[in-house]
């Protein structure tokens, strides 16, 4: 299951987003030539990617910036990306281009921040911009806590696009992260960070707690019913489902 898109426009074109998008897709394909040779990708990892233990040390703190940029495949590309283009658009409009700028890379310092204190003798580089993307969806939980959310679920055969209010499905990837982070407290090697998703998205939640008490904090949410303060976009197709297969008699 994931997100494909929301219902929640946005009224400025939002150029740091994009920018983000691009300026990540540029990153990959930079490194593209060196993702077949493991030695190679090894060293840039080791190199530009976020390694607790030197931080710790006191060495490395460009990499905090650098690895938000760098993706271990196309596959953790796009669906990081993904998630910026559905939810960065509205945090932007709100924000404003540049302290969604400065947001964005805050996210990414919390993100950086709880991952090394949750195992700070690590010596597994952490790449990828999920942390700062994950202060993204913490700042629209709470501006945009009904905004609809339409999930795509894919199990085996079936495939279905459901609505979900942007709540739910933030606040259930939220706590799978807890989870996880839980259970792999004591994993040895790669895997997902996921103290840093926990990190990017409380420093996003309570950075944009400041702007959520100026436009009303819980009155906002009366005002509007915790959904955007704009008519829902709507789309042609809102579901979708496997047909029906009747067989002959």
């Amino acid at each position: 299951m994931f997100p494909i898109r929301d219902h929640n426009p946005s009224l400025r074109t939002p150029y740091v987003t994009y920018g983000l998008i691009a300026a990540n897709l540029i990153v990959f394909l930079m490194m593209l030539p060196f993702y077949g040779n493991e030695a190679a990708s090894t060293r840039i990892f080791m190199q530009y990617g976020l390694v607790p233990l030197r931080l710790t040390n006191g060495a490395g703190i460009e990499t905090i910036l650098t690895s938000m940029f760098m993706h271990g495949g196309f596959l953790h590309l796009a669906g990081n990306m993904l998630f910026l283009y559905i939810f960065g658009d509205n945090l932007e409009d709100v924000l404003g281009h540049v302290k969604f700028t400065i947001f964005y890379l805050v996210s990414g310092l919390g993100a950086a921040f709880l991952q090394v204190i949750a195992d700070p003798g690590s010596v597994v580089p952490m790449v990828g911009a999920s942390g700062a993307i994950a202060g993204v969806m913490g700042g629209y939980l709470l501006l945009f806590p009904r905004a609809r959310v339409d999930v795509l679920f894919i199990i085996v055969v079936f495939v279905r696009v459901i609505p979900f209010p942007a709540w739910l499905m933030l606040l259930l990837w939220f706590g799978l992260q807890l989870l996880n982070g839980a259970l792999n407290i004591a994993q040895v090697g790669g895997g997902v960070a996921y103290w840093a998703h926990a990190g990017g998205f409380i420093a996003g939640f309570l950075f944009v707690l400041p702007v959520w008490n100026r436009l009303g904090g819980p009155k906002l949410w009366a005002r509007t019913d915790g959904h955007p303060d704009k008519p829902a976009a709507k789309y042609k197709v809102t579901n979708s489902s496997i047909p029906v297969v009747r067989r002959r008699k």
